[in-house]
């Protein structure tokens, strides 16, 4: 493990604190309260799971795959459930290799999300860490939309040593995207990251941007790699899941990135929305600094919640 990764693992370890103190705790006293496996057992672990943020489909699912480990496994003592239990919850959430082929190929990457939920932050951040590992960046303020979004993205771009696109405030993002993309053919552009702007309450304005964007993508780069990342606020919890939804009726999401996982005690939304939507958390974030956005490893998460 590198120093940042350790570096990390550990910042993992006190974010998701609260959730830890939420579920841990929880699941400690049914494993000791419990002097055998019944129903009762399964019901009060589901409860606590179900209060953390896991959703009804989730943890059903959890207590599904525990209850058929236990037999497998022949286990008669609570206390013994514990491992199996950690398992069950790893097994919905695993990313695969294949999740980021987007940094080694000519790719576009678009983040979407609603305003406050460290979308921009998230395109900064990402670049910055794209470009340490030699590749050649180039963002799109494509977020017109917001007052001060194009400026915040000039900040990070700055800040993480990368090239910018950007128009006026209220200007046409798919234009905005055009001179993007024709920038990153000229430039040999390895990644073109893209800022866009999230009205999901005015889900048919936000539709049709995301599909004119889409067509002078298709029209002037279609041999790109494409990348679709919904940024989610991880300390609203079920609501990220419900956004998550939302934007995947908009359009094709294939990753996610979950943000502000520090200080929430609802970080089972983690596993929640990738065993729900079948969609991989490909980043989670948890500071503020340009390494604070990493990927997401299922073990790490999982070990960082049981500690």
């Amino acid at each position: 493990m590198g120093e940042t990764k350790k570096g990390f693992f550990s910042k993992l370890v006190t974010g998701l604190s609260k959730t830890r103190n939420n579920i841990v705790s929880g699941i400690e006293s049914i494993f000791n309260g419990f002097s055998y496996i019944d129903d009762e057992f399964y019901e009060e672990l589901e409860e606590i799971l179900i209060m953390a943020d896991l959703g009804i489909n989730t943890t059903g699912a959890i207590i599904e795959n525990l209850k058929r480990k236990v037999k497998e496994n022949k286990v008669k003592e609570p206390k013994e459930c514990k491992e199996l239990l950690i398992q069950s919850i790893m097994e919905q959430m695993k990313v695969s290799e294949a999740a980021y082929e987007f940094e080694n190929r000519k790719s576009i990457v678009l983040l979407i999300g609603v305003n406050g939920v460290g979308k921009t932050t998230s395109v900064g951040k990402l670049a910055g860490q794209l470009k340490d590992k030699g590749k050649k960046i180039l963002v799109a303020a494509a977020d017109t939309f917001r007052a001060a979004a194009i400026e915040q993205l000039t900040e990070w771009a700055i800040r993480a040593g990368v090239e910018i696109i950007a128009q006026q405030q209220g200007s046409d993002p798919a234009a905005v995207i055009y001179d993007a993309v024709t920038a990153a053919k000229a430039r040999n552009t390895d990644v073109l990251i893209c800022d866009t702007a999230g009205r999901l309450h005015n889900k048919k304005n936000l539709m049709e941007e995301l599909k004119k964007i889409d067509r002078v993508i298709v029209r002037e780069y279609p041999e790109a790699y494409r990348e679709t990342l919904v940024v989610l606020d991880g300390t609203t919890g079920q609501n990220a899941l419900a956004q998550a939804k939302q934007f995947n009726e908009i359009t094709d999401i294939t990753g996610i990135i979950l943000t502000k996982l520090d200080g929430t005690a609802k970080g089972g939304i983690a596993i929640a929305i990738q065993s729900e939507l079948g969609i991989p958390v490909k980043y989670i974030g948890i500071g503020e600094h340009i390494d604070d956005l990493q990927k997401f490893n299922a073990e790490d998460f999982v070990n960082a919640l049981f500690n």
